[in-house]
């Protein structure tokens, strides 16, 4: 047996992907095709992969991330690029520190019973099993990034870079530590950035409270509060100073409810005249607003709370109870003695904690902050100097006001896993030792009774640097000379702020260079119904269940085909189904191939001068779609691009071309084998494709290959040429005709269906093209099998057709199709079956029209059965005036 027949034989009849997918992943990785390899002569593409948390494993969104990056990464390296795509995991401080504590919750256990170093060595196990599982998941998504450049943000040289970033921020006094109002999450003990907090509407009060004037115990003002509890930690009271119904009190004392303190009434810019009576209370340690105007005016700060967020000894006799059990008791407090004077609804947006969803409690802290704005303006002018574009560019405008009203940023957290802060505290002379390395003495006293910062550094401060921490910056690096700055960041737009903005101000700041050129955004991936996917949900989808049922290519087509950068998608099944179905029909025609390609007929090469108009037609079509594809993705319109792809494939090579090639191979007197074209058209395809669906192009590619003389020098689809074509391609001549060609066809077809003609039955077709008609005319035999038509003849002049009674004309583009009606269907018996069906559509209008008059069923039907029966009424009337119209458009003919 041949080596060509056996390929034929052992190509199954369907496409198999849990059969080939790893092993050409194994293959792809033992060849090496991964690695990038510095080449001085060329310039890169470099992508750094936005690395995943270790919070357990890929979710669907991870899974499109990785989906567009390999699509550009595949893209390039075929292109003869020296491309990397450098993968790595973030330690996701916060988040994989609260996944390991609810696991010692659930244990009874917490982690100071644990001690911080034994927690560590836990969060250490944690994460070492989430990189396999999380590395397993991207190769089974098929990525092919550089896994021997793997960086995690806790490894050695992250962490230097994280601590000699720190330091030198620390030394141009844009790190500093101070009192400042943050964002504090009880639950988590920790304080997080104005980032991290989601904030939502909720229907609560407004709770009206009266402070007696300390001169006269009858007179009082009234102010508006939505948080009674923090009456406690008051202040002052404030007023606008263009208030006239406070202008006499202005200066005055007033007694602080519960407590009996006395507290000033000043006048503020900052104080709303509309909000509640115009007069509002300061609380500065628990309200930003009240934290400014505390500074300008040299009030007081008063902390009422304790990290856990129940009542510290500032709130006297509240003293040990929760915040809202505070409200609950100083409410009741307040009605006994008459100060509470009315509540109102009120609906307002509390702020609550990304990872845990509790209520933030604003807090006055020392916490270490980053001075934002003198590394904003470099990063603005970045953008708006055109050297970095955002895709799609309407999120510049965001990033823009975001940058422009930046504030700064709190990076310490109350936490233990992470980049702990490279600041010691020396005990004696009170002085701080800022180092990268860890130290032993006091940088200024010798002392060694020293203590570092127990606090670390918010994760996204170490995420910041990814994109030159991973290539060995501080240090002066080949990788980091060679491929800084990168070309392009591709991440979601969720994480504009929090991640990208931060990389190119950090980025700038510490190489003097931007990190990448482009900005490439994508949407969310939403449920069928356009939800946002969620646990709480239960819409969630698991990327592995998908792999397993459908195929790793069937998922990358759902995610990526159609979309456009910025924009949500939307997973169905239906997607998944479509990237299955078009997986099949790829596999389906390519076996046909192979099968028909009998020894010796494949030739070496196509003989253009001999080349039938269908053959010159599918080589433009490809070349158009080349041209397309190849604008498309440099234009990062990657979902645009596969869905012009798939069209041709599908609709135009598989659904015409291999059709009609069919009845070419079965034809003895056809001189030229159209094998050659088919090969050379699917070889090209296959290559276009790989991209977007890599194991299926490089399974097919090479059984492709095995059985036919296509790129036999070539041992990988990945290390293959990226199809290339031009204007000089294309056939405009050959699209024109074979263009008619196909509407016709269609045009028999639709008519076909629309009559309900059986398919065994040959119906007659005149066909009218014009000046297309010597074209066209010797493909009666093509579209006599494709479109069941028989006798097709053909004439040259519309002009000269003869009319026809009972006959069917299709105006088309350039041509006209007439079809007789008896050649269709049996006109008698036609009428007949209208005539009965109409008789029982009237009987049942009648019925119905009856029933709608009947004034007992009126009286007593719901509202929503009538509607429905007036529907019905509607429907069926609709439906016998289109059975008269066509019953109307048979003209009389005599049949005896």
């Amino acid at each position: 047996m041949t080596e060509q027949a056996k390929m034929r034989e052992e190509m199954p009849k369907a496409y198999q992907p849990g059969k080939v997918e790893s092993s050409w992943y194994r293959f792809w990785m033992e060849k090496g095709y991964f690695t990038a390899r510095i080449d001085p002569k060329k310039k890169p593409f470099v992508i750094i992969m936005p690395p995943p948390n270790v919070t357990g494993e890929l979710h669907i969104g991870h899974a499109l991330t990785a989906t567009l990056e390999d699509i550009m990464t595949r893209w390039h390296r075929m292109k003869g690029e020296v491309t990397l795509w450098l993968p790595g995991f973030d330690h996701a401080g916060i988040a994989a520190q609260v996944v390991i504590e609810q696991m010692l919750a659930r244990k009874g256990l917490d982690r100071h019973q644990l001690g911080r170093q034994e927690f560590l060595n836990r969060m250490d196990h944690w994460a070492e099993k989430c990189r396999k599982t999380i590395t397993g998941q991207h190769q089974r998504l098929g990525i092919s990034c550089d896994w021997s450049r793997e960086h995690f943000t806790l490894d050695e040289g992250p962490s230097r870079a994280v601590r000699t970033v720190f330091v030198r921020l620390y030394g141009k006094g844009l790190i500093y530590r101070g009192e400042r109002i943050i964002n504090w999450c009880p639950r988590c003990a920790t304080a997080i950035s104005d980032l991290e907090v989601d904030h939502k509407d909720v229907n609560g009060h407004l709770y009206y409270v009266k402070y007696h004037l300390a001169e006269d115990n009858h007179k009082f003002i009234t102010v508006a509060t939505t948080r009674p509890e923090t009456i406690l930690g008051d202040t002052a009271i404030a007023v606008n100073p263009n208030d006239r119904r406070f202008s006499n009190v202005i200066g005055k004392k007033v007694i602080l409810p519960v407590v009996n303190r006395a507290i000033p009434i000043l006048a503020d810019e900052a104080v709303d005249c509309g909000f509640g009576t115009g007069a509002v209370k300061i609380t500065p340690s628990h309200d930003p607003v009240d934290f400014e105007v505390s500074q300008r005016q040299g009030l007081p700060l008063i902390n009422i709370m304790n990290p856990d967020a129940t009542m510290n000894d500032n709130a006297g006799p509240y003293a040990g109870l929760d915040r809202f059990s505070c409200r609950k008791a100083i409410l009741a407090d307040l009605e006994k003695e008459g100060l509470l004077v009315k509540v109102e609804p009120y609906s307002h947006s509390i702020g609550h904690c990304q990872r845990c969803q509790t209520i933030i409690e604003p807090v006055v802290s020392k916490q270490w902050f980053v001075k934002m704005a003198p590394l904003a303006q470099p990063a603005i002018s970045a953008v708006t100097g055109g050297d970095i574009r955002i895709v799609p560019e309407h999120f510049t405008k965001v990033y823009l006001n975001w940058m422009e009203n930046i504030r700064d940023w709190c990076i310490s957290r109350q936490l233990w896993w992470g980049h702990r802060i490279p600041v010691w505290y020396c005990r004696d002379c009170g002085n701080l030792t800022v180092a990268v390395e860890d130290v032993k003495e006091c940088s200024s006293c010798g002392s060694l009774n020293i203590e570092q910062d127990p606090d670390i550094l918010d994760t996204w401060f170490s995420s910041a640097l990814w994109t030159h921490s991973t290539l060995g910056w501080p240090d002066d690096t080949e990788d980091l000379r060679y491929f800084y700055p990168t070309t392009v960041m591709e991440t979601g737009y969720d994480i504009l702020f929090f991640w990208v903005a931060r990389m190119i101000m950090m980025g700038i700041e510490d190489t003097g260079k931007i990190p990448f050129s482009t900005i490439y955004l994508h949407g969310l991936v939403r449920d069928e119904k356009g939800e946002k996917m969620s646990k709480v949900r239960g819409n969630v989808i698991n990327p592995l269940d998908t792999l397993d049922q459908y195929g790793t290519d069937a998922l990358r087509f759902a995610l990526s085909t159609g979309t456009s950068p910025g924009n949500d998608i939307k997973l169905t099944p239906e997607r998944l189904e479509a990237g299955r179905n078009f997986a099949n029909k790829l596999w389906n025609a390519t076996r046909f191939i192979i099968r028909s390609a009998a020894p010796g007929s494949t030739g070496t090469g196509i003989n253009e001068g001999l080349l039938p108009i269908e053959d010159r037609w599918i080589l433009s079509r490809l070349n158009h779609t080349i041209r397309n594809a190849a604008n498309l993705m440099e234009e990062f319109q990657f979902g645009e691009a596969q869905r012009q792809i798939h069209d041709f494939l599908w609709g135009e090579f598989c659904d015409w071309y291999i059709e009609i090639a069919k009845i070419r191979l079965q034809s003895a007197g056809d001189t030229v084998s159209p094998i050659p074209i088919l090969v050379h058209v699917m070889e090209t395809s296959l290559r276009l494709l790989h991209p977007f669906m890599p194991f299926l192009t490089e399974e097919l590619w090479q059984n492709l290959k095995s059985s036919t003389p296509a790129r036999q020098d070539t041992e990988s689809i990945m290390i293959a040429p990226y199809p290339e074509g031009g204007e000089a391609a294309m056939d405009p001549e050959a699209e024109r005709v074979m263009s008619s060609i196909i509407e016709i066809i269609r045009s028999i077809r639709n008519v076909r269906a629309e009559y309900k003609v059986e398919s065994s039955r040959w119906i007659t077709a005149h066909v009218y093209a014009g000046s297309l008609s010597h074209a066209i005319s010797p493909y009666s035999e093509t579209i006599q099998a494709l479109a069941r038509a028989k006798p097709v003849t053909f004439g040259a002049d519309r002009q000269e057709r003869p009319a026809q009674e009972n006959a069917l004309v299709l105006v088309l583009g350039e041509t006209e199709v007439v079809i007789p009606m008896e050649s269709m269907l049996d006109l008698a018996a036609e009428r007949k079956r209208l005539q009965k069906e109409m008789t029982e559509i009237q009987s049942a209008i009648a019925q119905l029209e009856a029933r709608l008059k009947d004034s007992d069923f009126l009286a007593k039907a719901p509202k929503a059965v009538i509607d429905r029966e007036q529907e019905k009424l509607t429907l069926r009337k609709s439906k016998l005036e289109r059975l008269r119209q066509q019953l109307d458009s048979f003209a009389t003919k005599e049949t005896e």
